[in-house]
């Protein structure tokens, strides 16, 4: 069975590639990238950035490994320190050129490596969430696994850009990592067969013996809208009369389509708010026109709902228009804007923050169900997929608590299903 769990307390951003956008929210195709104009005359460079050549200097005159004075690499590393000691732990970060063009590619919906979201939280690497059906998912990878090692090396101490390094590779391949589950109790060492991943935004099925359809929504990528509108009229074509929205572990992804997405459930109003350094709001309206306003509906939420997830559950729940079912989210909630420095690579830099449309700061916050169901790590969450084959008596009797609570919220019994 294909088995995604929920993140215990413990989540941030991993994707075969630095795949920070998705987990930190990037704001992508709605800001501009901005274009590094160089640095500051020498009059205006801050003193302390004498002890930088300082320590440049002392390193080129006496490491003895002379063949590891690579410039670039050194001038890299001296970047994600400084990116490191901001403290924007998961969010801010620093890419190179080719880190950054595997990032556009992934929000496309179609990669290689072994499809799974990772970050940092309290300084150490995590899943954040494996992607359905995904060459991690089916390796039994959970949502919140801490990364001890990848192929027999420590990486607790590495940074991110590192990690995904070494777990990247070609198509094919295998990489072993060693997990510690989020609830402490045991490692697992898991070995992955790299491949391509095409992950579509979302399925649907009907909920066998009920009118209810469940809709998984994955991820937002550039196709998600399009994907969950498909979703809707096929579902409603079918005779749904309500619906329960699955985001647990949804990794976020473009803002542009949080907001179509969300403005498919909503009549008006906002979707989020959006504010920088200096406490100025700014707010996107819903989008009228909606597919899915009349129905029904529950939306199930863990720790891996990140980015916007938690935009999408943040507008669901200020507007009263269904109920939240689960575990507080993430709590990513920073605006990224891209910064291109003039080789390529860029400064992924948090310059502003999102809000629920109330106001709530979703930064190391979260969203909080309306309803909190906690589910043992190893248990088996249905997806579409799954559930199309099962029968109403095996729904009932599924591990999966946080779907048969959405559906007794929704008034439906399956015990008195036909």
């Amino acid at each position: 069975m294909n088995r995604w769990v929920k993140v215990g307390a413990i989540s941030i951003a991993l994707i075969i590639v630095v795949f920070t956008s998705l987990g930190a929210g990037i704001l992508i195709g709605t800001t501009g990238f901005g274009i590094f104009a160089g640095s500051p005359p020498n009059d205006v460079e801050p003193d302390e950035f004498r002890i930088f050549w300082q320590a440049w200097d002392t390193v080129h005159k006496n490491f003895v490994d002379r063949a590891a004075l690579d410039d670039q690499e050194l001038t890299y590393g001296a970047i994600r320190g400084m990116v490191q000691a901001l403290g924007d732990e998961g969010h801010t970060a620093f890419l190179t050129a080719a880190e950054r063009e595997r990032q556009q590619t992934e929000l496309s919906g179609t990669f290689s490596g072994i499809g799974a979201q990772l970050g940092v939280r309290d300084q150490l690497p995590v899943i954040v969430a494996p992607f359905d059906g995904s060459p991690a998912d089916q390796a039994g990878v959970k949502a919140g696994d801490i990364i001890l090692a990848v192929d027999g090396e420590d990486v607790t101490s590495l940074p991110l850009n590192d990690i995904v390094n070494k777990i990247r590779g070609p198509e094919g391949t295998d990489v072993t990592l060693s997990l510690l589950r989020p609830d402490g109790s045991r490692s697992v060492e898991v070995t992955i067969t790299r491949g391509e991943i095409k992950v579509p935004a979302a399925s649907w099925a009907m909920i066998p013996g009920t009118s209810v359809a469940l809709i998984r929504l994955s991820q937002f990528t550039a196709n998600a809208e399009q994907d969950v509108v498909k979703s809707l009229k096929e579902a409603k074509e079918a005779g749904a009369t309500s619906m329960i929205l699955d985001v647990r572990n949804n990794p976020g992804g473009l803002l542009e389509q949080a907001i179509n997405v969300t403005s498919q459930f909503l009549t008006g109003g906002d979707v989020l708010l959006e504010e920088d350094a200096n406490g100025n709001r700014k707010a996107y309206a819903v989008k009228p026109g909606g597919e899915g306003t009349e129905l029904p509906m529950v939306v199930l939420i863990n720790g891996g709902s990140a980015s916007s997830s938690e935009i999408l559950a943040g507008a669901i729940q200020d507007h009263d228009r269904g109920e939240l079912v689960g575990q507080t989210t993430f709590g990513t909630g920073t605006v990224l804007q891209p910064f291109i420095l003039e080789d390529g690579s860029a400064l992924l830099v948090g310059t502003r923050q999102w809000l629920t449309p109330k106001g709530r700061l979703i930064r190391k916050q979260g969203i909080s169900p309306d309803y909190e169901v906690t589910l043992p790590i190893e248990a088996d969450l249905l997806t579409p997929e799954e559930i199309k084959d099962l029968d109403a008596s095996e729904v009932l009797a599924s591990e999966d608590s946080q779907l048969l609570k959405a559906l007794e919220l929704l008034g439906v019994s399956l015990t008195k299903a036909k």
